[in-house]
């Protein structure tokens, strides 16, 4: 359907090289626009853009900088003349470097503030400079689509228990970073629709559940077990849900968060 189509679309992508961040480009790709392929990496992007075919961009941008971000938006403008949709994607979640330490540092009486205060500069202000430099280009030219990429956290707090093995016993908490700072991008999605709504720019959520990633038998069991449908999400299950949002498909929705976990957060 030419609904869903965007040809002759640009569209930015940051955190394009995660594995969600990967999918996301490629169903960018598949619907028609010249895709950003966004992230620290220089030398990985380009590979990756070309990887997507012709007529896409890798780009090496720090999102938590203003002047790293000005020039990205000046070179997608060299090249493509317009930037019409933004997926702010790039964020931190939590992994510690030694398994044998993850249970202590990810408790909430120990968590280390430079980790959390790491959270709170890619994951919001990341999102904030993103959109502030992308978003007010599609505000001056009338018309776009913010995505910013949440979490079912955003909307829950973590259940602690399905971090336990099959002993029963804790191996590491979720902590408080990822949940907060994913839960302000949903709000700062309201904002910013509320913002730019007269302008014709689009802003709105999306907020997957967690994706099997080589995890433990454990931890698979049990986080599939909140889920309706039984299972952790593939990384190409959003991809239906990002073309949506990009798309005229969704011309008539903005400040909105459209859930994707497998009904992780119904129950």
């Amino acid at each position: 359907m030419d609904l869903f189509s965007l040809k002759g679309k640009t569209a930015v992508v940051t955190g394009a090289l995660g594995l969600i961040g990967r999918k996301h480009c490629e169903a960018l790709a598949a619907a028609g626009a010249n895709v950003i392929v966004a992230d620290i990496n220089t030398e990985e992007t380009k590979a990756f853009a070309a990887q997507l075919g012709d007529n896409h961009l890798g780009l090496s941008v720090d999102v938590t900088s203003k002047d790293s971000l000005i020039d990205a938006l000046n070179a997608a403008l060299d090249k493509y003349d317009s930037v019409d949709i933004l997926v702010n994607n790039a964020a931190i979640n939590d992994k510690f470097e030694n398994p044998a330490m993850a249970k202590e540092l990810s408790a909430f009486e120990n968590y280390p503030l430079e980790a959390f205060q790491q959270s709170l500069n890619v994951n919001i202000t990341g999102v904030f400079l993103c959109s502030q430099v992308f978003g007010t280009h599609m505000a001056l030219q009338r018309s776009g689509s913010i995505i910013n990429i949440a979490s079912t956290y955003g909307m829950v707090g973590p259940d602690q228990s399905i971090y336990r093995d099959s002993r029963g016993q804790q191996t590491f908490y979720k902590s408080a970073a990822y949940p907060v700072t994913k839960g302000a991008i949903i709000n700062f999605t309201r904002f910013l629709a509320a913002y730019w709504g007269y302008t014709g720019v689009r802003v709105n959520t999306l907020s997957p559940g967690g994706v099997e990633a080589g995890q433990s038998e454990d931890f698979i069991g049990n986080y599939s077990a909140k889920t309706l449908l039984g299972r952790m999400a593939q990384a190409s299950d959003y991809q239906g849900a990002l073309i949506f949002l990009a798309s005229e498909a969704s011309a008539y929705m903005t400040g909105a968060n459209l859930v994707v976990d497998g009904g992780w957060t119904a129950i």
